[in-house]
């Protein structure tokens, strides 16, 4: 059984992770907007701010799940060793 949530929470893992890395790649590669309208640089900015919000959040979802594997990995040799 533990070796079941284990896996299905590196799976969640690595989605997170990937999800992490995409983020990243994106909102490196949006383009500045150069132009004199305010309202299209206020755009990019909340843009820009949002994907940094989002890209904060899996990165700390990812980290929980790390913790949650150790902790699993901790109850499995408790376990195995009663």
């Amino acid at each position: 059984m533990f070796m079941q949530i284990a896996i299905g929470a590196i799976g969640i893992g690595v989605v997170l992770m990937v999800g992490y890395l995409v983020i990243a790649q994106v909102r490196a590669a949006m383009p500045t907007i150069s132009g004199d309208t305010t309202a299209a640089n206020l755009t990019n900015a909340n843009i820009t701010e949002g994907m940094a919000s989002t890209q904060a959040t899996v990165f700390a979802g990812f980290g929980l799940v790390a913790v949650g594997i150790i902790v699993l990995a901790a109850f499995g040799l408790i376990n195995i060793f009663k």
